[in-house]
Protein backbone atom coordinates (compact mmCIF):
# COMPACT_ATOMS: atom_id res chain seq x y z
CA UNK A 1 0.00 0.00 0.00
CA UNK A 2 3.25 2.27 0.77
CA UNK A 3 6.73 2.92 -0.46
CA UNK A 4 9.55 4.80 0.78
CA UNK A 5 10.39 7.83 -0.79
CA UNK A 6 13.68 8.27 -2.41
CA UNK A 7 14.43 11.05 -0.03
CA UNK A 8 14.04 8.79 2.83
CA UNK A 9 15.97 6.20 1.56
CA UNK A 10 18.91 8.71 0.92
CA UNK A 11 18.79 10.12 4.39
CA UNK A 12 18.61 6.82 5.71
CA UNK A 13 21.08 5.94 3.60
CA UNK A 14 23.78 8.44 3.24
CA UNK A 15 26.86 8.99 5.23
CA UNK A 16 26.35 11.16 8.59
CA UNK A 17 27.90 14.50 8.22
CA UNK A 18 28.71 15.47 11.65
CA UNK A 19 29.51 13.14 14.70
CA UNK A 20 27.79 13.79 17.67
CA UNK A 21 28.86 15.21 21.31
CA UNK A 22 28.04 12.55 24.71
CA UNK A 23 24.83 12.97 26.00
CA UNK A 24 24.86 16.35 27.82
CA UNK A 25 28.25 17.12 26.81
CA UNK A 26 26.67 20.66 25.64
CA UNK A 27 23.74 20.58 27.97
CA UNK A 28 25.73 21.36 31.15
CA UNK A 29 24.89 23.64 34.36
CA UNK A 30 27.17 26.37 32.48
CA UNK A 31 26.08 25.19 28.67
CA UNK A 32 22.33 26.97 28.98
CA UNK A 33 18.87 25.05 29.89
CA UNK A 34 19.24 21.51 30.59
CA UNK A 35 17.36 18.95 27.65
CA UNK A 36 14.28 17.84 28.76
CA UNK A 37 15.77 14.22 28.48
CA UNK A 38 18.60 15.25 31.10
CA UNK A 39 16.21 14.36 34.28
CA UNK A 40 16.57 16.16 37.21
CA UNK A 41 18.25 14.80 40.61
CA UNK A 42 15.08 13.69 42.02
CA UNK A 43 14.68 11.41 39.32
CA UNK A 44 14.16 7.66 39.83
CA UNK A 45 17.64 5.40 39.31
CA UNK A 46 16.38 4.59 35.72
CA UNK A 47 15.84 8.14 34.56
CA UNK A 48 19.24 8.75 33.81
CA UNK A 49 20.63 9.08 29.91
CA UNK A 50 22.08 6.12 29.00
CA UNK A 51 25.47 5.49 27.55
CA UNK A 52 25.04 6.19 23.73
CA UNK A 53 25.69 9.81 22.69
CA UNK A 54 21.92 10.44 20.64
CA UNK A 55 21.68 11.52 17.02
CA UNK A 56 18.56 13.01 14.83
CA UNK A 57 17.35 12.80 11.32
CA UNK A 58 14.37 13.52 9.86
CA UNK A 59 12.84 11.84 6.92
CA UNK A 60 10.11 11.51 4.68
CA UNK A 61 7.73 8.94 3.66
CA UNK A 62 5.09 8.46 1.61
CA UNK A 63 1.82 6.38 1.64
CA UNK A 64 1.03 5.38 -2.02
CA UNK A 65 -2.85 5.81 -2.52
CA UNK A 66 -3.74 6.25 1.07
CA UNK A 67 -7.64 6.13 2.05
CA UNK A 68 -8.48 8.83 4.32
CA UNK A 69 -11.29 11.62 5.36
CA UNK A 70 -9.64 14.17 3.47
CA UNK A 71 -8.63 12.58 0.35
CA UNK A 72 -9.74 9.13 0.36
CA UNK A 73 -7.74 8.06 -2.34
CA UNK A 74 -4.18 9.87 -2.95
CA UNK A 75 -0.80 9.69 -1.41
CA UNK A 76 0.09 10.51 1.98
CA UNK A 77 3.43 12.18 2.87
CA UNK A 78 4.65 12.01 6.43
CA UNK A 79 7.65 13.49 8.20
CA UNK A 80 9.33 11.06 10.40
CA UNK A 81 12.28 11.89 12.88
CA UNK A 82 14.29 9.23 14.14
CA UNK A 83 16.93 9.64 17.70
CA UNK A 84 19.18 7.02 17.57
CA UNK A 85 22.54 5.59 19.34
CA UNK A 86 25.22 7.91 17.27
CA UNK A 87 29.25 8.22 17.33
CA UNK A 88 30.26 10.95 19.80
CA UNK A 89 32.72 13.60 19.54
CA UNK A 90 33.04 16.20 21.64
CA UNK A 91 32.05 19.73 21.03
CA UNK A 92 29.33 18.87 18.33
CA UNK A 93 26.98 21.27 18.39
CA UNK A 94 23.37 19.68 20.17
CA UNK A 95 20.06 20.03 18.53
CA UNK A 96 17.61 22.99 19.32
CA UNK A 97 14.14 21.76 18.33
CA UNK A 98 11.62 24.22 16.60
CA UNK A 99 7.68 23.69 16.48
CA UNK A 100 4.98 25.34 17.09
CA UNK A 101 1.05 24.66 18.80
CA UNK A 102 -2.32 26.14 18.05
CA UNK A 103 -3.13 29.13 20.25
CA UNK A 104 -6.30 30.06 21.15
CA UNK A 105 -8.89 31.17 18.55
CA UNK A 106 -8.63 33.24 16.94
CA UNK A 107 -5.20 33.36 17.41
CA UNK A 108 -2.14 31.77 15.00
CA UNK A 109 0.00 29.17 16.29
CA UNK A 110 2.84 29.34 18.77
CA UNK A 111 6.35 29.00 17.97
CA UNK A 112 8.68 27.43 19.97
CA UNK A 113 11.76 25.82 20.57
CA UNK A 114 13.37 23.13 23.28
CA UNK A 115 17.08 22.38 23.63
CA UNK A 116 18.19 19.48 23.03
CA UNK A 117 21.04 16.69 23.51
CA UNK A 118 20.74 15.11 19.88
CA UNK A 119 22.96 16.21 17.39
CA UNK A 120 21.26 16.35 13.80
CA UNK A 121 22.53 13.76 11.14
CA UNK A 122 25.53 12.37 13.17
CA UNK A 123 26.93 8.97 12.10
CA UNK A 124 25.09 5.66 13.55
CA UNK A 125 26.55 3.38 16.11
CA UNK A 126 26.70 -0.24 14.41
CA UNK A 127 23.93 -2.94 16.19
CA UNK A 128 20.74 -3.90 15.86
CA UNK A 129 18.45 -1.90 18.02
CA UNK A 130 15.02 -2.36 18.90
CA UNK A 131 13.06 0.06 17.35
CA UNK A 132 10.86 2.50 18.84
CA UNK A 133 7.75 4.03 17.31
CA UNK A 134 5.82 7.64 18.81
CA UNK A 135 2.95 8.73 18.18
CA UNK A 136 2.27 12.15 19.30
CA UNK A 137 -1.67 13.71 20.81
CA UNK A 138 -3.83 15.71 18.73
CA UNK A 139 -2.49 19.06 16.89
CA UNK A 140 0.90 18.30 18.84
CA UNK A 141 4.35 18.40 17.74
CA UNK A 142 7.09 15.45 17.55
CA UNK A 143 9.88 18.61 19.60
CA UNK A 144 7.05 18.13 22.73
CA UNK A 145 8.17 14.20 22.97
CA UNK A 146 12.19 14.67 22.91
CA UNK A 147 12.16 13.95 27.11
CA UNK A 148 11.17 10.58 25.91
CA UNK A 149 12.78 9.99 22.36
CA UNK A 150 16.38 11.60 23.42
CA UNK A 151 16.43 9.78 26.79
CA UNK A 152 15.44 6.26 24.74
CA UNK A 153 18.26 7.09 21.96
CA UNK A 154 20.74 7.20 24.95
CA UNK A 155 19.76 4.38 26.53
CA UNK A 156 20.04 2.19 22.80
CA UNK A 157 16.88 2.37 21.04
CA UNK A 158 16.05 3.34 17.50
CA UNK A 159 13.28 6.09 18.11
CA UNK A 160 10.95 7.04 14.92
CA UNK A 161 8.28 9.86 16.34
CA UNK A 162 5.50 10.33 13.40
CA UNK A 163 4.97 14.35 12.46
CA UNK A 164 1.52 12.85 11.90
CA UNK A 165 0.04 16.86 10.66
CA UNK A 166 -3.29 17.13 11.93
CA UNK A 167 -5.67 19.09 10.26
CA UNK A 168 -6.74 22.27 11.90
CA UNK A 169 -9.14 22.22 14.40
CA UNK A 170 -11.60 24.27 12.86
CA UNK A 171 -11.88 21.58 9.88
CA UNK A 172 -15.06 19.71 10.77
CA UNK A 173 -12.85 16.55 9.15
CA UNK A 174 -9.91 17.02 11.60
CA UNK A 175 -11.23 14.59 14.29
CA UNK A 176 -12.70 11.98 12.06
CA UNK A 177 -9.60 12.35 10.03
CA UNK A 178 -7.69 11.32 13.18
CA UNK A 179 -9.44 8.61 14.11
CA UNK A 180 -9.10 7.04 10.75
CA UNK A 181 -5.42 7.64 9.84
CA UNK A 182 -3.70 7.46 13.18
CA UNK A 183 -3.40 3.49 13.51
CA UNK A 184 -2.59 3.57 9.62
CA UNK A 185 -0.26 6.07 9.65
CA UNK A 186 1.69 3.92 12.65
CA UNK A 187 1.45 0.97 11.38
CA UNK A 188 2.74 2.47 7.71
CA UNK A 189 5.55 3.97 9.55
CA UNK A 190 6.56 0.70 11.11
CA UNK A 191 6.24 -0.97 8.36
CA UNK A 192 8.92 0.69 6.13
CA UNK A 193 11.05 1.08 8.93
CA UNK A 194 11.19 -2.34 9.46
CA UNK A 195 12.41 -2.69 6.32
CA UNK A 196 14.81 -0.19 5.82
CA UNK A 197 16.60 0.37 8.69
CA UNK A 198 16.94 -4.05 8.98
CA UNK A 199 18.70 -3.90 5.45
CA UNK A 200 21.06 -1.37 6.80
CA UNK A 201 21.75 -3.31 9.93
CA UNK A 202 20.61 -0.46 12.15
CA UNK A 203 17.95 -2.30 13.71
CA UNK A 204 15.93 -5.67 14.89
CA UNK A 205 12.56 -5.89 13.66
CA UNK A 206 11.23 -8.29 15.79
CA UNK A 207 11.65 -6.10 18.90
CA UNK A 208 9.47 -2.76 18.02
CA UNK A 209 7.66 -1.13 20.53
CA UNK A 210 4.77 1.06 20.26
CA UNK A 211 4.13 4.80 22.23
CA UNK A 212 1.32 6.91 22.04
CA UNK A 213 0.42 9.72 23.79
CA UNK A 214 -3.45 10.97 24.08
CA UNK A 215 -4.87 10.68 20.43
CA UNK A 216 -1.56 9.00 19.38
CA UNK A 217 -2.24 6.51 22.51
CA UNK A 218 -5.62 5.53 20.52
CA UNK A 219 -3.06 4.72 17.79
CA UNK A 220 -0.68 2.53 19.09
CA UNK A 221 -3.47 0.43 21.27
CA UNK A 222 -5.44 -0.34 17.67
CA UNK A 223 -1.91 -0.87 16.20
CA UNK A 224 -0.94 -3.29 18.21
CA UNK A 225 -4.14 -5.67 18.08
CA UNK A 226 -6.69 -3.83 19.81
CA UNK A 227 -9.79 -4.34 17.15
CA UNK A 228 -11.84 -1.06 16.88
CA UNK A 229 -16.05 -1.88 17.51
CA UNK A 230 -17.93 -1.07 14.20
CA UNK A 231 -21.20 -0.20 16.85
CA UNK A 232 -18.67 2.33 18.72
CA UNK A 233 -19.67 5.95 19.18
CA UNK A 234 -16.23 6.98 17.30
CA UNK A 235 -16.28 4.58 14.82
CA UNK A 236 -19.63 6.53 13.62
CA UNK A 237 -17.31 9.93 13.44
CA UNK A 238 -15.95 9.32 10.42
CA UNK A 239 -18.17 9.73 7.34
CA UNK A 240 -19.15 7.49 4.35
CA UNK A 241 -18.03 4.20 6.18
CA UNK A 242 -14.68 4.54 5.71
CA UNK A 243 -13.33 3.15 8.93
CA UNK A 244 -15.45 -0.15 8.31
CA UNK A 245 -12.75 -2.21 6.41
CA UNK A 246 -10.04 -1.55 9.47
CA UNK A 247 -12.46 -2.13 12.06
CA UNK A 248 -12.83 -5.80 14.00
CA UNK A 249 -14.31 -8.02 11.23
CA UNK A 250 -13.26 -6.42 8.42
CA UNK A 251 -10.98 -6.92 5.07
CA UNK A 252 -8.50 -4.38 5.77
CA UNK A 253 -7.95 -4.50 9.31
CA UNK A 254 -4.40 -6.15 9.30
CA UNK A 255 -3.40 -2.68 7.21
CA UNK A 256 -3.40 -1.27 10.87
CA UNK A 257 -1.76 -3.72 12.41
CA UNK A 258 2.03 -3.63 13.52
CA UNK A 259 3.67 -7.10 13.59
CA UNK A 260 7.20 -7.86 15.48
CA UNK A 261 5.72 -5.27 18.53
CA UNK A 262 7.11 -6.68 22.00
CA UNK A 263 5.99 -3.64 24.03
CA UNK A 264 3.31 -1.22 23.75
CA UNK A 265 3.36 1.86 26.14
CA UNK A 266 0.10 4.88 26.63
CA UNK A 267 0.54 7.63 28.13
CA UNK A 268 -2.98 9.28 28.84
CA UNK A 269 -4.71 7.29 25.98
CA UNK A 270 -7.94 8.48 24.41
CA UNK A 271 -10.81 6.38 23.50
CA UNK A 272 -12.33 4.99 26.45
CA UNK A 273 -15.27 7.94 26.28
CA UNK A 274 -16.11 6.68 22.94
CA UNK A 275 -15.88 3.24 23.39
CA UNK A 276 -13.55 3.04 20.38
CA UNK A 277 -12.83 -1.05 21.26
CA UNK A 278 -16.37 -1.52 22.57
CA UNK A 279 -15.97 -3.97 25.73
CA UNK A 280 -13.83 -6.61 24.28
CA UNK A 281 -11.59 -5.07 21.32
CA UNK A 282 -8.72 -4.47 23.47
CA UNK A 283 -8.42 -8.64 24.46
CA UNK A 284 -6.84 -9.18 21.23
CA UNK A 285 -3.60 -7.04 22.34
CA UNK A 286 -1.24 -9.45 23.79
CA UNK A 287 2.18 -7.75 23.64
CA UNK A 288 2.80 -6.65 27.25
CA UNK A 289 0.95 -2.99 28.18
CA UNK A 290 2.33 -0.23 30.05
CA UNK A 291 -0.24 2.62 30.47
CA UNK A 292 0.46 6.12 32.46
CA UNK A 293 -2.36 8.47 33.04
CA UNK A 294 -2.84 11.23 35.62
CA UNK A 295 -6.54 9.90 37.74
CA UNK A 296 -7.86 13.81 37.20
CA UNK A 297 -7.39 13.49 33.17
CA UNK A 298 -10.47 15.72 32.42
CA UNK A 299 -9.57 15.26 28.38
CA UNK A 300 -9.83 11.70 27.93
CA UNK A 301 -11.15 10.48 31.70
CA UNK A 302 -9.56 8.26 33.47
CA UNK A 303 -12.02 6.48 34.61
CA UNK A 304 -13.36 4.97 31.22
CA UNK A 305 -10.17 5.35 29.77
CA UNK A 306 -6.52 4.09 31.27
CA UNK A 307 -8.53 2.68 33.73
CA UNK A 308 -11.27 0.60 31.94
CA UNK A 309 -8.25 -0.62 29.52
CA UNK A 310 -6.49 -2.10 32.47
CA UNK A 311 -9.02 -4.42 32.86
CA UNK A 312 -10.24 -4.47 29.27
CA UNK A 313 -6.88 -6.06 27.53
CA UNK A 314 -6.88 -9.29 29.21
CA UNK A 315 -4.68 -10.79 26.61
CA UNK A 316 -1.96 -9.11 27.85
CA UNK A 317 0.63 -8.44 30.66
CA UNK A 318 -0.24 -4.90 31.65
CA UNK A 319 0.14 -2.06 34.24
CA UNK A 320 -1.20 1.00 34.71
CA UNK A 321 0.87 3.60 36.58
CA UNK A 322 -0.84 6.43 37.84
CA UNK A 323 -0.44 10.22 39.14
CA UNK A 324 -2.93 11.03 41.96
CA UNK A 325 -3.98 14.26 40.93
CA UNK A 326 -2.24 14.83 37.70
CA UNK A 327 -4.28 15.68 34.77
CA UNK A 328 -3.60 15.37 30.96
CA UNK A 329 -0.76 16.59 30.15
CA UNK A 330 1.76 14.82 31.66
CA UNK A 331 3.20 13.57 27.89
CA UNK A 332 4.51 17.10 27.13
CA UNK A 333 8.17 18.51 27.66
CA UNK A 334 8.38 21.15 30.42
CA UNK A 335 6.88 24.71 28.98
CA UNK A 336 9.44 26.28 26.96
CA UNK A 337 9.12 30.06 27.56
CA UNK A 338 7.82 31.14 24.75
CA UNK A 339 4.84 29.24 26.12
CA UNK A 340 4.14 31.22 29.59
CA UNK A 341 2.98 33.85 28.47
CA UNK A 342 -1.08 32.62 28.20
CA UNK A 343 -2.94 29.74 30.06
CA UNK A 344 -4.00 27.92 26.97
CA UNK A 345 -0.36 27.61 25.87
CA UNK A 346 1.20 26.59 29.27
CA UNK A 347 -1.51 24.41 29.58
CA UNK A 348 -0.56 21.94 26.46
CA UNK A 349 3.08 21.02 28.81
CA UNK A 350 2.19 21.96 32.18
CA UNK A 351 0.21 20.12 34.74
CA UNK A 352 -2.12 22.02 37.47
CA UNK A 353 -0.30 19.99 40.55
CA UNK A 354 2.18 18.15 39.79
CA UNK A 355 5.90 19.65 38.46
CA UNK A 356 6.83 18.45 34.82
CA UNK A 357 10.43 17.28 36.06
CA UNK A 358 9.44 15.12 38.22
CA UNK A 359 6.61 13.35 35.75
CA UNK A 360 9.13 13.17 33.48
CA UNK A 361 11.47 11.15 35.82
CA UNK A 362 9.09 8.99 37.08
CA UNK A 363 7.92 7.79 33.74
CA UNK A 364 11.20 7.91 32.18
CA UNK A 365 11.99 5.22 34.76
CA UNK A 366 9.33 3.19 34.35
CA UNK A 367 9.23 3.15 31.00
CA UNK A 368 12.81 2.04 30.76
CA UNK A 369 12.34 -0.46 33.01
CA UNK A 370 9.36 -1.65 31.09
CA UNK A 371 10.75 -1.64 27.46
CA UNK A 372 14.39 -3.36 29.07
CA UNK A 373 12.64 -6.17 30.22
CA UNK A 374 10.01 -7.09 27.81
CA UNK A 375 11.99 -5.28 24.50
CA UNK A 376 15.22 -6.16 25.13
CA UNK A 377 14.62 -9.48 27.16
CA UNK A 378 16.44 -8.13 31.02
CA UNK A 379 15.09 -9.97 33.45
CA UNK A 380 16.45 -8.21 36.12
CA UNK A 381 14.31 -4.80 35.10
CA UNK A 382 11.18 -7.41 36.62
CA UNK A 383 12.14 -6.09 39.83
CA UNK A 384 11.46 -2.49 39.03
CA UNK A 385 8.01 -3.57 37.93
CA UNK A 386 6.70 -6.80 40.25
CA UNK A 387 5.42 -7.38 43.52
CA UNK A 388 5.48 -3.42 44.25
CA UNK A 389 3.27 -2.57 46.92
CA UNK A 390 0.40 -0.67 45.02
CA UNK A 391 0.74 2.76 46.81
CA UNK A 392 4.46 3.92 46.38
CA UNK A 393 3.91 6.23 49.34
CA UNK A 394 3.59 3.47 51.73
CA UNK A 395 6.95 1.82 50.71
CA UNK A 396 9.40 1.33 53.92
CA UNK A 397 13.25 1.01 53.06
CA UNK A 398 15.00 0.81 56.52
CA UNK A 399 18.71 1.93 54.97
CA UNK A 400 22.01 0.98 56.61
CA UNK A 401 23.29 4.31 58.96
CA UNK A 402 25.71 6.64 56.68
CA UNK A 403 23.73 5.91 53.63
CA UNK A 404 23.34 9.07 51.14
CA UNK A 405 20.66 10.90 51.41
CA UNK A 406 20.19 10.36 47.47
CA UNK A 407 20.72 6.79 47.60
CA UNK A 408 17.97 4.37 45.62
CA UNK A 409 16.40 1.86 47.06
CA UNK A 410 17.63 -1.40 46.17
CA UNK A 411 14.24 -3.56 47.04
CA UNK A 412 14.44 -6.64 47.68
CA UNK A 413 13.90 -8.31 50.92
CA UNK A 414 12.34 -6.49 53.64
CA UNK A 415 12.52 -3.02 51.00
CA UNK A 416 8.72 -2.12 50.05
CA UNK A 417 9.80 1.40 48.66
CA UNK A 418 10.09 0.83 45.17
CA UNK A 419 13.31 -0.12 43.72
CA UNK A 420 15.21 2.83 41.87
CA UNK A 421 12.99 5.83 44.09
CA UNK A 422 14.81 8.07 46.97
CA UNK A 423 13.00 8.40 50.42
CA UNK A 424 10.75 10.68 50.48
CA UNK A 425 10.02 10.83 46.89
CA UNK A 426 7.58 8.55 46.01
CA UNK A 427 4.46 10.31 46.99
CA UNK A 428 1.41 10.13 44.93
CA UNK A 429 1.94 7.54 42.63
CA UNK A 430 -0.09 3.95 42.31
CA UNK A 431 1.31 1.22 40.40
CA UNK A 432 -1.63 -1.84 39.48
CA UNK A 433 -0.67 -5.27 37.83
CA UNK A 434 -2.82 -7.12 35.64
CA UNK A 435 -1.56 -10.93 33.83
CA UNK A 436 -3.07 -12.03 31.02
CA UNK A 437 -6.36 -13.60 31.74
CA UNK A 438 -5.05 -17.31 30.76
CA UNK A 439 -1.84 -16.97 33.56
CA UNK A 440 -4.40 -15.27 35.95
CA UNK A 441 -7.02 -18.64 35.26
CA UNK A 442 -3.77 -21.21 35.57
CA UNK A 443 -2.82 -19.50 39.00
CA UNK A 444 -6.10 -19.72 39.98
CA UNK A 445 -6.51 -23.59 39.33
CA UNK A 446 -3.09 -24.53 41.16
CA UNK A 447 -3.38 -26.39 44.16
Amino acid sequence: MGTISLCAMALLLGAAATAVAAPGASNGADAGPRAPSQPSVDSPELARLGSYAVGVRTITLVDRDAVDVVAPHGDRTLMVDIWYPAESRPGARPEVYRASLQAQPPSPPVPFTMPGIAVRDAKPTDGHYPLVIVSHGRSNATAALSWLTENLASKGYVVAAIRHEDPLRSDLREFPEILMRRPLDVAFVARSLQRSLAEQGQIDPARTALVGYSMGGYAVLTAAGGALDPNSAAFKRVPDNLLAPFAQGGARREETLVSGVRAVVAIAPWGGAQSAWGTSGLASITAPLLLISGDHDHTVDYTTGAHAFLEAATGAQRYLLTFRGAGHAIGFDPAPPEMGHSLWDISWFEDPVWRKERVIGVSLHMITAFLDRYVKGDESRAAYLDGLVPDAGTGQWLAPQGTDYGAYSPGGSGVTLWKGFQRGYAEGLELQHREPHSVAALRSESP
